[in-house]
């Protein structure tokens, strides 16, 4: 996409979004790999509807933008899901959600931006070795990322013994549940947040009468998104049609 082109565009739709970034560039996943991640702004925002159509074609949310993997070369990204009533609590989940439950504490409620979330959010970055080059994240661009949004978003908040221990941004549409970003205090890897987070938006699926839980992005070759394939069965969006993939027999349960 030469940089010469004029943006915004305004693209047709329900509603109508503008096109505000589309170029080429080093991929955030792989980095062997040129990426293409054109950045949209609906504008309005997008009713429980409307944000199911999106999850449905493949859309992700990065604060009050959508944007959607077309890179040149690279068909590794894949959008996944979990039908939260054909997923099946293995004993590892269920050890987990007891140990969670037990020393974990849950709230719900509205994005905020907070100098301890910014601080819990580097440290996540920092001690699981995701940390791009560039500046940590200040006040401003958390606000950015993870509070403004175009639909329907929350926060599932973690408490250990008092202290914020974690941090799940979830946007809610009329048939599913998207996870857009989880970090948590690595200190506290016992406990499993990551798994343990997902597991409770599954229940709040559950509770809601909501069908998915969408996890973002499989990236074949990246190690830090291989933990979402862990879930069976899970669906993924392959060649424009989303395909079931169930736990191969011959792989052992931990």
């Amino acid at each position: 996409m030469s940089k010469s082109r004029n943006l915004p565009l305004l693209l047709p739709g329900e509603p109508a979004e503008f096109l505000v970034y589309d170029e080429l560039e080093r991929c955030p996943y792989l980095p062997e790999q040129r990426a293409r991640l054109p950045f949209r702004l609906p504008v309005r925002a997008l009713s429980g509807e409307e944000l199911d159509k999106r999850l449905e074609a493949g859309d992700r949310r990065n604060g009050p933008l959508l944007y959607k993997p077309s890179c040149p070369s690279c068909r590794a990204c894949e959008p996944i899901r979990i039908d939260a009533y054909r997923f099946g609590l293995r004993e590892r989940h269920r050890r987990t959600l007891r140990r969670g439950d037990r020393e974990l504490a849950i709230e719900i409620g509205p994005t905020v931006a907070t100098e301890d979330r910014v601080a819990l959010y580097n440290l996540h970055l920092e001690t699981r070795g995701l940390s791009q080059t560039g500046p940590r994240m200040d006040l401003e661009g958390y606000r950015h990322f993870l509070v403004e949004s175009c639909c329907n978003s929350f926060e599932i908040r973690y408490y250990h013994e008092g202290r914020l221990a974690g941090v799940a941004v979830t946007d809610r549409g009329a048939r599913s549940l998207s996870a857009v970003y989880c970090y948590y205090d690595t200190t506290l890897s016992h406990l499993g947040i990551g798994t343990y987070s997902i597991l409770k938006q599954l229940e709040l699926c559950r509770h809601y009468g909501l069908r998915h839980l969408y996890l973002g992005l499989y990236v074949e070759g990246c190690e830090a998104m291989g933990y979402k394939a862990r879930f069976y069965p899970h669906e993924r969006l392959v060649d424009g049609k989303w395909r079931v993939f169930d736990k191969p027999p011959q792989t052992a349960e931990s």
